[in-house]
């Protein structure tokens, strides 16, 4: 069996065992999960385990998002064709291609350089041109394609920076991993109505921190 044959057993394997039955149903999302390579995301080394459902380290304290967390934050984002979408921590480009082939437009913003040029030639290559890559601080989400439809944070949080937030468009929503006292964590789902951003969780989760989003270290006297 060739190396494309296998990673697209893994890949049926983790839409059909890990996604499809944990409360993920959209047919589209679905579809474009088992059709976008995962392998080509990840390090060369780690594209053997490039569909295990865990964080897999990309470089430069990035992480990959554990694909049942991103199936389900999506789910509950409600996408729609004609979103625009920012994703808030781009790094190779998964999450951007996912999202670019179920909706009208997405801007991804990445603070490392090196992995911006990853995600721009993973773009590249699977030839999706409705999706661009920005290189700038992740905090500051990308105010010169704002207002979005909706913004996915693509690892754990702490807090929601006041820039990002200002950049959803009235009724839009943002999906992120929120930290939770101790070292817990949960899906959360935010909604802007009528200027007022609110949300709610979703479901428990623990992934690595974004960069530039983990808590502020706490001074003792």
């Amino acid at each position: 069996m060739t190396a494309q044959n296998i990673h697209a057993v893994a890949r049926f394997n983790m839409v059909e065992s890990q996604i499809r039955t944990n409360r993920v149903s959209d047919s589209a999302l679905l579809r474009v999960l088992g059709d976008i390579p995962r392998e080509i995301f990840v390090p060369e080394a780690l594209a053997s385990v490039a569909y295990v459902d865990k964080s897999l380290h990309i470089g430069s304290e990035r992480y990959l998002l554990e694909p049942l967390v991103l199936g389900r934050l999506l789910q509950e984002a409600m996408i729609s064709a004609t979103d625009r979408v920012l994703v808030v921590g781009a790094g190779t480009g998964y999450s951007v291609a996912v999202l670019a082939r179920l909706t009208a437009s997405v801007t991804g913003v990445e603070s490392d350089a090196g992995l911006g040029a990853k995600a721009r030639a993973n773009l590249v290559g699977l030839g999706i041109a409705n999706a661009a890559i920005q290189v700038g601080p992740m905090t500051g989400g990308w105010a010169a394609a704002a207002p979005f439809d909706l913004i996915l944070i693509d690892g754990m949080v702490a807090e929601l920076p006041e820039p990002i937030l200002a950049q959803l468009a009235e009724r839009g929503r943002l999906v992120t991993v929120r930290s939770q006292e101790g070292r817990s964590g949960a899906g959360v789902l935010y909604r802007k109505l009528g200027g007022t951003v609110s949300g709610r969780k979703l479901f428990d989760a623990v992934t690595p921190f974004l960069p530039g989003f983990a808590p502020r270290p706490a001074f003792a006297l």
